[in-house]
């Protein structure tokens, strides 16, 4: 009997210790961002960090910056497929695929990244735009403070200047309006713009301050209009079968640090990344010229007011007939946001 009891015992404890190893699941995260950044550091590992102290350690974060597991266009879907467990990128890299949400990008929706991040999440949780995320389980939505047009030679003062000008734009919205005032857009990831800049292959880029920090372009940059005329929005997601084969216990960890909490804590990590990029350029002695409010601004208005109703329209050509009921459901979460 007591022989019975001991191998039943040892085959409770063999299980319990196969279901605890079962348990421990490590996730791959892929992103762009240099390993360095205070992005990565102080937004991706600290997240990694939550999710591993909340969950006892049973959950740990392998963390692959600098697109060393998936490339920045193609980590959206690797966190579909499975190759990350989660993808952190930006929607506009898959261009054409986030329509509804890059609406958001569009001029005066957002002027800081706080208020940009508040607003994008809060039209995803309000069903706005969640639909174009049903292959993947998103974990939250941020984006940058306004994007900038920063250049090596070219005093930007109005937008004929930009005529002719190889500029680096980080999304076909963005890309649009440098158009329609006369440069070239220029497609390329975040991490390929320092050589392709230092090779003078762009004259220039339109990119936040966090961004020219970050990824070193002030170095490269001696003028700096500031022109708020996009703003670059992002997707921190995971990869469905992941989030399914969690145990309860994990899922309630990865909903405790998804949704407003996170969109709200990358948000003020840009924004203080935006300030610290300015002072960088200020520092150098670059030549930067402010325009605060550009869709106000005689010179600035009808580029920016056209760019506006070209994306909207051209999204109702293709059948997304609530397309302007979302840019005014963004318009009103901006204004929420901004209180």
């Amino acid at each position: 009997m007591n022989r019975i009891f001991a191998r039943t015992v040892l085959a409770l404890s063999v299980a319990g210790a196969a279901a605890a190893a079962q348990a421990d699941t490590t996730l791959r995260m892929s992103h762009f961002w240099p390993g360095g950044s205070a992005i990565n550091q102080q937004i991706f590992e600290k997240w990694a960090k939550a999710i591993e102290e909340e969950s006892g350690g049973s959950l740990k974060v392998q963390n692959f910056p600098s697109q060393t597991l998936s490339q920045a266009d193609e980590t959206y879907d690797a966190a579909v497929n499975g190759i990350a467990d989660i993808g952190i990128t930006a929607q506009g890299y898959t261009n054409g695929r986030f329509p509804l949400s890059q609406i958001v990008e569009l001029p005066g929706v957002a002027e800081s990244a706080p208020q940009g991040a508040c607003v994008l999440q809060t039209l995803y949780d309000d069903g706005q735009i969640s639909g174009e995320y049903d292959d993947s389980h998103v974990l939250f939505m941020f984006t940058t403070g306004p994007g900038y047009i920063h250049t090596k030679e070219t005093n930007v003062q109005k937008p004929a200047d930009l005529e002719g000008l190889r500029i680096r734009r980080p999304t076909a919205v963005a890309g649009d309006i440098l158009e329609n005032m006369g440069a070239q857009p220029v497609g390329m990831p975040a991490p390929d713009i320092y050589t392709s800049m230092q090779r003078s292959v762009i004259d220039g880029l339109s990119f936040p301050w966090e961004g020219m920090k970050g990824f070193r372009l002030n170095e490269l940059s001696r003028y700096h209009t500031q022109v708020p005329f996009y703003t670059l929005i992002f997707v921190a997601t995971m990869n469905k079968n992941t989030y399914e084969s969690l145990t309860p216990e994990q899922q309630q960890v990865i909903d405790d640090n998804s949704g407003m909490k996170w969109a709200d804590k990358a948000g003020r990590v840009f924004a203080a990344e935006d300030r610290a990029g300015k002072q960088q350029a200020e520092e150098a002695g670059d030549t930067i010229r402010v325009v605060d409010n550009p869709l106000d601004d005689p010179v600035w208005q009808k580029p920016l007011e056209d760019g506006i109703d070209g994306y909207l329209s051209d999204l109702e050509s293709r059948g997304r007939d609530q397309a302007r009921d979302v840019y005014q459901a963004a318009q009103d979460a901006s204004q929420a946001c901004a209180q």
